[in-house]
């Protein structure tokens, strides 16, 4: 069964209206985000599901402010998101956070595990606090994802595997504290076991903070297990969304309803026609 909190919650935390973004010019462009709307609401679990090229790891970007919208506009906290500057980025970057499916390019190799964890300290505003303080907030984040802090330090995120990897950047989520996590394909790359754990960790985060989690998937299953609200997403498009039961069992749109065929069943022969 899904994750399913008994109390739902309402606060909108981030919407988007006639998001776009076009690459290129005249013959050559290419609409990746095609208008889409969207409301994120305070404390739920979302998943963005689309195959590869639907444009769902752009959108992600757009929401991050790593790049510009073509046409439409952010609302963050119920107001226009201004990044107009690099101050102001920073200070949208302490509300939201992202996990890349990609654990070993999502570290600076030259920094070690220890500086890692003390600018996520430093970001969120405790920079002047005791150095022994720092390390009880470093060791509370590590332990918090089955980590040993003194097992760490000194080392480099590329000395541990990419299991380990992945929960040390959900420590970094637990020090920073952010409203909003995006992540992108967080268990892709890590085997079954690991998988199992890190989204536990992320629903145990989402449970002690009122986090909301944005995925970012190919995997309607997944989607379906773990989120309130799910966006399904073709050719730059949201051909259907609403509260998950809703769209998984009883999909309207044919591409909905053609990702969820293709979840393979145990119980059945595949059709790999």
């Amino acid at each position: 069964m899904r994750v399913n909190l008994n109390e739902k919650p309402k606060e909108l935390w981030l919407s988007g209206s006639g998001v776009t973004k076009i690459f290129g010019f005249g013959d050559e462009k290419t609409v990746a985000v095609d208008h889409v709307d969207f409301s994120f609401l305070k404390g739920e679990i979302v998943s963005i599901v689309g195959e590869s090229g639907s444009g769902k790891t752009t959108l992600s970007k757009m929401l991050l402010g790593l790049i510009r919208l073509t046409d439409g506009e952010i609302n963050y906290q119920g107001k226009v998101r201004d990044l107009s500057s690099g101050k102001k980025k920073k200070e949208y970057w302490k509300g939201i956070q992202a996990i890349f499916q990609d654990p070993f390019s999502s570290f600076n190799i030259f920094r070690k595990i220890d500086q890692v964890l003390l600018d996520c300290i430093k970001m969120r505003g405790d920079g002047k606090l005791p150095y022994i303080k720092k390390v009880e907030l470093m060791a509370e984040a590590c332990q918090f994802v089955n980590l040993k802090f003194e097992e760490l330090t000194n080392k480099y995120p590329f000395e541990l595997s990419g299991g380990q990897m992945q929960r040390l950047m959900i420590a970094r989520i637990f020090l920073l504290k952010p409203q909003i996590l995006l992540a992108d394909e967080p268990t892709s790359m890590v085997d079954a076991c690991s998988r199992a754990t890190i989204l536990d960790m992320l629903l145990k985060l989402r449970q002690e903070t009122n986090l909301t989690i944005i995925f970012i998937t190919h995997d309607i299953g997944l989607a379906y297990y773990i989120s309130d609200t799910i966006y399904i997403m073709e050719h730059g498009k949201f051909v259907e969304s609403g509260d998950v039961e809703s769209v998984i069992i009883n999909p309207k749109a044919d591409y909905t309803k053609r990702l969820i065929n293709d979840v393979p069943k145990i119980h059945e022969e595949w059709d790999l026609s």
